[in-house]
């Protein structure tokens, strides 16, 4: 027997857009659909929306209007932070962390292309960087530092001061990929030691097609697409303004969140309670930090390596198709990979069968503890069938 309902633990991935956030859009459709580039009063009133919530959203980063630009979402914000900035400089050295979203290994190859040497930074077992490798990779020609701050699949969070004070002594710039951080956590860009840092809408209940860029005030940025202009330059095309008012609405929402929890996320309790009772089952292992630890990870995100009977590792990929069969949307890892052995996980040390064993959950606002609670148990059900279908 199947969950009454189907259960969406893919927040990870995106996340149903809340009411509250479709109402706003739909108003801003209506009153400011002008151009906000255009002199009349339709664009004006564009403008007006525009620019409020710029600023709303800018406050509710810790950081100054100026400071933040639109673009279409994360990897476009992401492409923007590399290549605008690296853009202005001869060829030198780029590091990543091994365990970066595909958008930023992209970026990163583009670069190689034009003559920039790539280096990848190593993690531990949990996916964390290597700090003391990475000191020693901060030396010329490296100019940039683009890190992930909380790990999509696997849920790991970057020690972002201890990096970032590295980075500021080395004369290094950092970008942080924030896009599963905003949200979840406070976000003070004024006190980060980060130079650039990308956001998207639709992680958090906004909209997709919209997403934004923190640049640190008397940085520099070439950009990618020309045009009118917009964006004080650095992003040519006409503002989605309803999108950026869907998105401050969104973060609006989850601030609230975070406000009335002491800056704490209230998922974190359900996806706890969801791990002690995932783990209870055979052939189930953690991977990532460990939040009953204490280490550090994304508070909204919970990710397994699945066995067979026989200690065998299982396709996630297969084992994800089988959880939509008993009414649970998961993921077997980033939404934007290809499939097959996690590389992620193989940064991480594990051989390729494991890598590909990977299993997913990610929570959102829209659930409470109840919603959960079927959800170890068509975990089992679904395993029992795929082991089933592969012994026949």
């Amino acid at each position: 027997m199947s969950l009454p309902q189907p259960i969406y633990l893919d927040a990870s991935a995106t996340s149903p857009p809340a009411d509250e956030v479709l109402d706003v859009m739909q108003a801003v459709y209506r009153r400011a659909w002008g151009n906000p580039s255009s002199l009349h009063g339709y664009g004006l009133a564009a403008a007006e929306q525009l620019e409020r919530d710029r600023q709303e959203l800018a406050a509710m980063l810790g950081a100054d209007a100026e400071e933040l630009l639109f673009s279409s979402g994360g990897s476009e914000s992401i492409h923007l932070a590399i290549h605008g900035v690296c853009s202005r400089w001869p060829p030198g050295r780029v590091l990543l962390s091994a365990v970066e979203h595909p958008a930023t290994l992209a970026a990163a190859a583009l670069l190689h292309q034009r003559g920039w040497e790539v280096e990848l930074v190593p993690v531990d077992g949990s996916g964390l960087l290597d700090i003391d490798r990475l000191e020693a990779l901060l030396e010329p020609p490296t100019r940039l530092l683009s890190l992930i701050w909380g790990q999509s699949e696997v849920g790991s969070l970057q020690n972002i001061e201890a990096i970032g004070a590295r980075c500021r002594s080395a004369g290094v710039l950092l970008h942080l990929d924030a896009v599963q951080v905003v949200g979840h956590q406070p976000v003070d860009f004024r006190s980060l030691p980060v130079d650039l840092l990308s956001f998207t809408a639709h992680k958090l209940q906004g909209p997709r097609g919209i997403g934004g860029l923190l640049v640190r005030a008397g940085l520099e940025l070439d950009a990618l697409i020309g045009g009118g202009g917009q964006e004080r330059g650095r992003r040519g095309g006409t503002e989605a303004v309803a999108l950026v008012a869907g998105m401050a609405a969104a973060l609006k929402l989850a601030t609230a969140r975070l406000l009335a929890n002491n800056g704490s996320d209230p998922l974190a309790p359900l996806r706890d309670n969801l791990l002690t009772r995932l783990l209870e089952l055979p052939g189930l292992r953690l991977s990532g930090p460990d939040p009953r630890a204490g280490e550090p990870r994304l508070p909204h995100h919970l990710s397994l390596l699945v066995n067979d009977r026989s200690g065998q590792p299982l396709s996630g990929r297969q084992l994800v198709r089988a959880l939509w069969r008993e009414g649970v949307a998961a993921s077997s890892g980033s939404a934007c990979s290809s499939g097959g052995a996690s590389p992620v996980l193989e940064a991480m040390g594990f051989g390729p069968a494991e890598a590909a064993s990977g299993l997913r959950f990610s929570l959102g606002p829209w659930l409470q503890s109840q919603d959960l609670d079927g959800v170890p148990a068509a975990l089992e059900r679904a395993r029992q069938r795929l082991m089933e279908n592969i012994s026949s």
